[in-house]
């Protein structure tokens, strides 16, 4: 007995074109939509990964400039501070000249005292207290790590160095023991060795410059 298989090639054909152009209508829409010529493996898989890759990087590069700004904003916290307390320091300086001519008495002497003691006060409560985002810059020495680029090793380190009034050398100051020369070698201290290197972003490049007074 003969078999008879009925199909119709042709509706066959004319489904499958139309799959076909369905698909590509689809790919064209969704690449008009994203505005991305690649938006899959299938469409580009070499070219995907290449993609990939570059986006990798420039969401480092990204998060590595946030640091570096943020690294900044660090260094000018520490120089804002160690700004205030050359100014107590000056005018501790100050103070000690006027304490030694002889023609003060034992009260002008106290109040000169009382002062100085008050501007070293001063002096400690902003090497403990000053902060930046819960880090104490001057409160010890420390070393900070600032990750400016993408990869390993793309660090720039930050030197933190305790400055108050022991650092300084003035620990029992007193303009009855003709301390002026403790005042010297602080603000000399102050000003150079304990110096403070402050950094700012400047053409995609990373710059850092030595702060002294």
């Amino acid at each position: 007995m003969a078999q008879v298989i009925n199909t119709n090639s042709l509706s066959l054909i004319t489904q499958n074109n139309i799959n076909k152009n369905q698909s590509a209508l689809s790919t064209s829409i969704e690449r008009l939509s994203s505005g991305l010529r690649i938006n899959s493996a299938k469409d580009d898989a070499a070219g995907q990964a290449i993609a990939n890759r570059f986006t990798s990087n420039i969401k480092g590069l990204t998060q590595a400039a946030r640091n570096a700004n943020d690294g900044i904003s660090l260094a000018q916290t520490t120089e804002g501070a160690l700004s205030e307390i050359n100014n107590n320091l000056q005018r501790v300086r100050e103070l000690t000249v006027q304490a030694t001519t002889g023609t003060n008495s034992d009260s002008d002497l106290s109040s000169i005292q009382d002062e100085i003691k008050s501007r070293l006060s001063e002096i400690d409560r902003v090497s403990g207290q000053t902060q930046f985002n819960g880090v104490n810059v001057l409160a010890k020495n420390d070393t900070l790590s600032i990750q400016v680029g993408a990869n390993d090793g793309q660090t720039i380190n930050i030197d933190l160095q305790q400055i108050d009034s022991h650092t300084l050398g003035l620990d029992g100051f007193s303009v009855k023991n003709n301390d002026a020369v403790k005042t010297s070698a602080a603000v000399n201290t102050l000003g150079g060795g304990a110096g403070f290197c402050c950094c700012r972003l400047r053409n995609n490049q990373f710059d850092c410059y030595h702060w002294s007074r």
